[in-house]
């Protein structure tokens, strides 16, 4: 989980290089597709179809809209914004799966933890900082791809068991390209071709997005969740680290306290939730 949170921080880092002479709506096209053909070339190097009809499943078509939104929003974020304040609102993900999780397959939460997840979104709101001289509508759109990403995490949860992680996978990579599709129909800009240096930090991004992926998939199926979970927070350190080493990114006392409150709320969620399943 924590290479998996890493080579995350990685990607978007190489995203966010890229988008200084690449279009977004063109680094999300070919972002897409070459982490589509990588994980098609995986199922056919294991016998597995590229296509079973689960993937035609109501859950799947919600979790193809959710990380559509989730995707082009969140690479907005980051290229957009400072990658360390899109990084940490990301965090804010399983505080929003846990309440989507109780209001969408009634699962039970108690008042303790959803006072932290009520916790937890105050955070997003102190770094968000709206109202203030320093909001900016811009920092909305990390939000919204965090929302879309706990959407298409939801979604998972019900996608029939026989689409394996490999397709999932496949069609993540595509719903990126759907993704850029959009936006470039929204707002056209002609498609580059990019240079030495700008075809390595996509080649980077590509590689490294379906190395995280697949790292991710591994400690969420072989380890036990409440045990692996809380590392996801070890991406902020690396998106903050990485901010602020290598695009000059400084961290607002906002910021800090808006992060703490995250990363404090969700291990409190977690350990309730251990807690919980241990009593009964």
């Amino acid at each position: 989980m924590t290479a998996s949170m890493a080579i995350f921080a990685i990607e978007d880092t190489f995203v966010k290089a890229a988008s200084t002479t690449i279009p977004v709506g063109q680094i999300l096209v070919l972002f897409g597709l070459g982490g589509a053909l990588v994980f098609a070339c995986l199922l056919l190097y294991r016998g597995q179809p590229l296509f079973v009809r689960g993937v035609l499943s109501r859950p799947m078509r919600y979790r193809v809209l959710f990380e559509i939104i989730g995707r082009l929003f969140y690479v907005l974020a980051i290229t957009l914004t400072p990658l360390s304040a899109s990084t940490v609102i990301l965090q804010a993900t399983p505080l929003v799966v846990v309440a989507g999780a109780a209001l969408v397959f009634g699962e039970k939460v108690g008042w303790r933890r959803w006072t932290a997840i009520l916790v937890g979104l105050t955070g997003v709101v102190i770094i968000v900082r709206p109202g203030t001289e320093g909001f900016s509508m811009l920092s909305i759109l990390a939000v919204i791809g965090m929302f879309g990403f706990a959407g298409r995490d939801l979604t998972s949860r019900a996608a029939p068991a026989s689409v394996s992680t490999s397709i999932l996978g496949l069609y993540g990579f595509l719903s990126v390209v759907v993704a850029g599709a959009l936006f470039h129909a929204w707002r056209p800009e002609p498609f580059v071709m990019p240079d030495v240096e700008a075809a390595l930090q996509l080649l980077g991004a590509i590689l490294a997005g379906v190395m995280a992926y697949s790292c991710l998939m591994k400690a969420m199926r072989t380890g036990e969740l409440s045990a692996v979970t809380p590392f996801r927070y070890t991406r902020l350190l690396f998106g903050v680290a990485l901010g602020v080493v290598l695009f000059g990114e400084s961290l607002s006392a906002p910021m800090l306290i808006g992060s703490g409150l995250i990363v404090v709320s969700g291990i409190f969620i977690l350990w309730r939730g251990r807690r919980a399943r241990i009593q009964h």
